[in-house]
């Protein structure tokens, strides 16, 4: 009996095809063990086909591999919420919503126009604080807040920049007043 984890090719195990390997894995529902296609270093599937047949039809909270919805989509979070959720008509054909735009809804206990646009104040994705989270009337609104805080950005990278230049140039007076009072020294030496 083969360990979980333990890959093989193919044709060691009988299959037909020579390129593609199998793992023994574990279905995450049943526990029942199988080989099965290994693809990006990974298994295809993580359960069995009879729990598959199973699970079909059950969707969000009911299917047993439902860790709460929540999802990463080029650095914002998205929630999936199920069609009896009263903020259901923000949501798009995949069921998903901007988790910073449900926050916004959730706090002004309304579903947000297609229009409005919620604005992260301090530029981080993924922090949806409310206290972070500002509602804006329009895309127009919103363009001038963030080019404005990259004006910001660029302004702090320069003054940091020259923040270490002082430094440098700091460093560098430091060190032609000790050569200064060395070569001062030696003067002195040779005249005595």
């Amino acid at each position: 009996m083969p360990e979980l984890g333990e890959i093989h090719k193919a044709e060691e195990l009988g299959y037909k095809s020579r390129r593609q390997k199998y793992i023994w894995h574990a279905c995450e529902i049943c526990g029942k063990e199988r080989w099965v296609r290994v693809e990006k270093g990974k298994p295809s599937s993580h359960c069995c086909p009879i729990c598959a047949n199973a699970m079909r039809g059950r969707r969000g909270d009911k299917h047993p591999t439902w860790k709460g919805g929540q999802h990463c989509y080029r650095g914002y979070v998205t929630v999936t919420l199920l069609p009896d959720d009263f903020f259901y008509p923000m949501a798009d054909k995949q069921h998903h919503v901007m988790k910073h735009r449900l926050v916004m809804a959730k706090h002004l206990n309304r579903c947000l126009l297609s229009w409005e646009v919620v604005h992260h104040k301090n530029s981080i994705k993924d922090d949806n604080r409310l206290e972070n989270l500002e509602l804006l009337p329009s895309q127009k609104q919103h363009l001038p807040s963030t080019q404005w805080r990259r004006e910001l950005t660029k302004r702090d990278k320069k003054i940091a920049a020259l923040g270490n230049q002082l430094e440098l140039q700091a460093q560098q007076i430091k060190l032609l007043q000790w050569h200064i009072k060395e070569l001062n020294e030696q003067k002195i030496n040779k005249e005595v």
